[in-house]
């Protein structure tokens, strides 16, 4: 358990009397001690480890407020947990006390094609929305890299993206009003189940990326679209990542607007590049695009020769299209690929989620080497080209933790001088809490701390994280 920051309170242990008070409100077989859940619940994707006094799995949003209730009397932590699949430790228990799991609420609730909306619990799978959306002929666009196992909770919490932002948006396009319990053990129902709403302040919006900071999602009111006809994909390699990143502006003002636009820089290429028909192969600091196109079929494949005439008009060296389903999942197995071989190239990764201004990727890029040079480590980078979303992967030696903090620091710096921001998709969490100040200015951070202190006055909401 990490002490309480100055001037933040201390929380009190889960002593017999208190787990037991939790027992008879949630039920006998809603708290588990044991060591293997304890064990399970302190990781997540991060580096970091936080062991929890006890896991609480609610299966319903009466059971969560009956948790906050006695959190606010007898002042332990309570820390909310989906899948545990985010990168930034935002759902460990950094001041120890209960872990929520809400993995239980786990009912789609409704999919309805006359309004084109879902209704789903957070325990939800993304993957499974998905699914159930197109077999009703419909689409639920996010489609974060865990959506195998990512739930919808866990997602609107962090407001994931995905490959699919570039044309679609954000979780938060798609959360039209949600329920959540606030600290005090309120329930409230936030923003509408209709297309356009304006009455009072905009909380559903307020609470999605708020890191389960402010509450915590029971339900979701989700905006669907009609679930495309086909989707087309293709490889294209260039010599350097300045003219892959140039077709893409080209491919963009060509009329196009992709569905996916990833890129992976030279590093990760030569990473992954055996899993590719590339000959000759590309020479060193190729970069290389994987493009998507959807909607009608017709208007799939228009879009589809639009992108490949541009890609050759730029001097791609190799395109591989992919004429069906199984060769489209061939490509994006290679990109998913690029993270695994990363992760054991060394025993020491840390990820970063940086966004940038489009016309300023391939520059930013190319200061990277040297930033390796300065700190001794290597860095490759890949993400969503589309967006402006780079994936900085920094590997390294054991024992090197003091060059990697600085080099993050670096790294951040720039960025944020660049134009751009320090996370699109991962959130704040705990890992980047100390580098706020980086980005936002003693006024923002001053409002919301506020912001905080309203919704959680007694600070036992995920503490530890963000502005707490």
């Amino acid at each position: 358990m990490t002490p309480p920051a100055p001037g933040q309170p201390a929380y009190a242990a889960l002593g017999p009397e208190t787990l037991e008070r939790i027992r008879a409100a949630l039920g006998p077989d809603a708290v588990r001690t044991d060591t293997q859940t304890l064990d399970a619940a302190s990781r997540d994707a991060s580096a970091e480890v936080h062991r929890p006094e006890a896991v609480v799995r609610a299966a319903s949003a009466r059971h969560v407020a009956d948790l906050l209730r006695l959190a606010a009397e007898l002042r332990f932590a309570v820390t909310p947990r989906g899948a545990g699949t985010g990168l930034a430790a935002g759902a460990l228990a950094v001041h120890g006390g209960v872990v929520l799991d809400l993995s239980a609420m786990n009912r789609i609730l409704d999919i309805d094609p006359a309004n084109l909306l879902a209704v789903a619990e957070p325990g939800v799978i993304v993957a499974d929305l998905r699914r159930a959306a197109a077999a009703r002929g419909l689409f639920y666009p996010p489609d974060p890299a865990s959506l195998d196992t990512a739930t919808l909770g866990g997602t609107a919490a962090t407001n994931a993206g995905g490959p699919a932002c570039v044309k679609y948006g954000v979780t938060r396009n798609y959360v039209l009003g949600l329920e959540a319990v606030l600290p005090s053990g309120e329930i409230v129902r936030a923003g509408v189940a209709t297309r356009k709403g304006v009455v009072g302040y905009d909380l559903a919006q307020l609470l999605v990326g708020s890191e389960g900071t402010l509450g915590v999602i029971t339900r979701l009111w989700l905006r669907l679209v009609p679930l495309p006809e086909a989707t087309l994909a293709r490889v294209a390699v260039f010599p350097s990542l300045g003219e892959a990143m140039s077709a893409v502006a080209a491919v963009m003002a060509a009329g196009v607007t992709p569905s996916a636009v990833e890129f992976l820089d030279g590093r990760c290429l030569a990473l992954v590049g055996d899993m590719l028909p590339l000959d000759p192969p590309p020479p060193p600091g190729a970069a290389l695009l994987l493009l998507e196109t959807d909607g009608s079929a017709a208007a799939a494949a228009r879009d589809m020769e639009r992108v490949a005439a541009v890609c050759a008009a730029r001097g791609a060296l190799h395109q591989i299209p992919a004429p069906d389903e199984q060769s489209r999942a061939q490509l994006w197995n290679v990109r998913r690929q690029v993270s695994l071989r990363i992760h054991e190239s060394a025993p020491v990764y840390v990820s970063e989620d940086v966004v940038l201004p489009l016309a300023r990727i391939a520059a930013f890029v190319e200061t990277l080497p040297a930033l390796e040079r300065r700190h001794g480590l290597t860095i490759y980078a890949f993400g969503h080209a589309g967006d402006g979303n780079i994936h900085i992967n920094i590997t390294a030696p054991t024992g090197a933790d003091d060059a990697l903090e600085a080099c993050v620091t670096e790294l951040l710096r720039q960025v944020v001088a660049t134009g751009g921001t320090m996370s699109g998709e991962h959130g704040i969490g705990r890992a980047k809490q100390r580098f706020l100040p980086l980005e936002l200015s003693p006024a923002s951070m001053r409002l919301q701390r506020a912001l905080k202190d309203t919704f959680d006055p007694g600070l036992i909401l995920n503490p530890g994280k963000m502005f707490a």
